[in-house]
């Protein structure tokens, strides 16, 4: 596996002109070559993420300001044979808090309720007091789709966190709209809407939307 890594390393080492492989299987060695090399002239900018930020829903303090989302409790669990117990769930958020990370989502509670007091669990521990070192507290996100049902049992999770959030999504592209759906463009935006504004009429000031399918 070394000799595999050494070679993609040499090919995308830019000091390199030859495709001669590299002897060494040292990792910080083989990663050394994807550096530029120092005489190169590079173009600077700044991406701030080593202070911190108060978080101010629905406001960006800085353009360059980075505020990391992780998607490891919910989405990670798609991954084919990446179920966790609620126990493996409560220890990554714990090591996620030590991390620093602005943002974690922690679940879709709708799905089933197991899962639903799982994620009432993490947002009471990591949602109602400062974790880290620097004094910031993390955003507790949870998934619905844009029903009643679904926002009343993400909401019920995080209602007690200081800073919840409720993610919500739907099917936007054609295709899913016309089979999926059955509803028109306009039908589509309306039913947002709608929940974004039952989801804001339970307390909710946090509302993260993403348009199913969109890319499409």
């Amino acid at each position: 596996m070394a000799t595999s890594l050494s070679h993609l390393a040499s090919f995308f080492s830019p000091t390199n002109t030859t495709t001669t492989a590299i002897t060494t299987s040292s990792p910080a060695t083989i990663f050394s070559n994807f550096r530029p090399p120092v005489t190169q002239t590079q173009k600077s900018f700044s991406i701030l993420c080593s202070y911190h930020q108060d978080y101010i829903p629905n406001h960006i303090q800085h353009p360059n300001y980075v505020r990391v989302f992780d998607t490891t409790l919910r989405d990670g669990e798609q991954s084919p044979g990446a179920t966790m117990t609620a126990t493996q769930k409560f220890n990554i958020a714990r090591q996620l808090a030590k991390l620093g990370v602005d943002i974690i989502e922690v679940g879709f509670p709708a799905s089933n309720k197991a899962d639903l007091e799982t994620i009432k669990l993490i947002s009471h521990e990591f949602g109602n007091y400062t974790t880290n070192d620097d004094g910031r507290d993390m955003v507790i996100c949870a998934l619905a789709r844009c029903t009643k049902e679904d926002i009343d049992k993400a909401w019920e999770c995080l209602k007690d966190a200081k800073l919840p959030r409720i993610h919500m999504f739907l099917a936007t592209s054609e295709i899913h709209m016309k089979y999926k759906l059955r509803m028109s463009k306009e039908e589509v935006i309306a039913k947002a809407r709608n929940a974004i504004e039952y989801a804001r009429s339970l307390g909710c000031n946090d509302i993260e939307f993403s348009p199913e399918d969109a890319g499409r």
